[in-house]
């Protein structure tokens, strides 16, 4: 569970904490505040363990939410369906709502309906406000939304592309926009959300028309623990030949495939390090993960026409000058020329990194999902 206190106008943080391995008896909390750091290790049993433990290390460091002048609660909630397309106001309508979605995101929705129903019982005086990552993709163009299956089937169970980590490549797209100086409207950008869950949008004047992700977020590229995309005979084959039942495919495919289950491991800085060490499956791992990342990227080159920039973001994308250099080598061709020196250098700030001469900008630029869903929330509320 990752968590801030920030000034949506100014994008000021006045606190940050991250809580991890929830459900694990050596669970660890992070809160960072006023430049102080508190840290937290022991049983979180589950994610209103994980709130009630974030607010206790509000109230140590000098501020209790239950009685600051918080403007709003913004609450990321994976999948939207068809029936979310804006950021809405938590009511017992919408919680329903987000419940009956949980089958297209078994192991999202659920999650999230937790920490929006306990923010209501510690926070019950403040507006909370529900911000869908799939809102970003709710308009794709039918001809990318739409899957080759039975229609009937298909509106009856309400089978799309929906995408995901929209409200990152929504925020990275504006953001592009305005270090290049441009209006979003005239802009066409391939962004390229690399972290352990990784997906690829193209973008036409501000507006997504293609995305990687699809029903669910396992669909497209290579991921840290998830396939992406495989032949969808590969689930009746394992069903009919390993005895696997869809339960159990469903957790091979979502959480110990891509290059964890490739290699063993899903932490870039460890596969990279295995790779230079010459660990032939990590390599393997490293090279197929490039090589559908080079496919996605070649289809929307195709897809948009006109590129004015390709935006590397999230913790793979931002840190990692290995996948730009590979995934975009020998792309001289198609006005793509990165700079090795300027890729190679460590930033935390947006920045250019091809050359003065690509007709292609390549750009590293940070996302920032907290803030974004910050602003959506307050501009509901007020």
């Amino acid at each position: 569970m990752k968590y801030q206190l920030v000034h949506p106008d100014s994008g000021e943080v006045i606190a940050s904490g991250v809580v991890e391995r929830i459900g694990d008896h050596d669970a660890s909390v992070e809160h960072t505040q006023n430049g102080d750091t508190q840290n937290f290790s022991g049983a979180i049993t589950n994610h209103r363990e994980a709130l009630q433990r974030a607010l206790h290390l509000f109230d140590e460091c000098g501020t209790d939410l239950r009685t600051s002048d918080l403007l709003a609660v913004g609450h990321r909630v994976v999948h939207g369906g068809k029936s979310f397309s804006e950021p809405v106001l938590v009511s017992d309508e919408v919680i329903a709502e987000v419940d009956r979605l949980s089958s297209l995101a078994p192991l999202h929705n659920p999650v999230n309906l937790i920490g929006i129903e306990a923010i209501r019982e510690l926070l019950p005086d403040v507006p909370a406000v529900c911000v869908f990552d799939t809102a970003f993709f709710h308009d794709l163009p039918s001809h990318s939304a739409t899957y080759a299956i039975d229609h009937e089937v298909a509106e009856r169970h309400n089978i799309r592309r929906y995408g995901f980590h929209g409200t990152s490549h929504e925020y990275v797209s504006g953001a592009a926009a305005e270090f290049l100086d441009r209006d979003p409207a005239d802009v066409n950008l391939i962004v390229l959300h690399l972290g352990n869950g990784a997906s690829a949008s193209a973008v036409r004047g501000g507006r997504a028309v293609d995305t990687s992700m699809g029903l669910t977020p396992l669909e497209g590229l290579v991921m840290g623990t998830r396939s992406g995309d495989i032949d969808p005979a590969i689930v009746m084959y394992l069903r009919r030949v390993a005895d696997m039942d869809v339960d159990a495919i469903d957790t091979m495919l979502n959480k110990s495939s891509g290059l964890k289950g490739l290699c063993g491991e899903n932490d870039f800085r460890t596969i990279t390090s295995m790779v230079d060490d010459g660990d032939e499956a990590a390599t393997l791992a490293y090279d197929v993960y490039i090589h559908r990342l080079r496919r996605y990227i070649g289809a929307y080159l195709v897809d948009l026409g006109r590129v004015d920039a390709i935006v590397f973001t999230a913790g793979v994308g931002e840190n990692a000058p290995t996948v730009r250099r590979d995934g975009l080598a020998n792309l001289e061709r198609f006005g793509i020329v990165v700079d090795d020196d300027a890729n190679a250098a460590r930033s935390r700030d947006a920045r250019r990194i091809s050359t003065g001469d690509s007709e292609i900008a390549v750009l590293v630029i940070p996302t920032n999902e907290e803030l974004a869903i910050a602003r959506k929330a307050a501009a509901l509320v007020r």
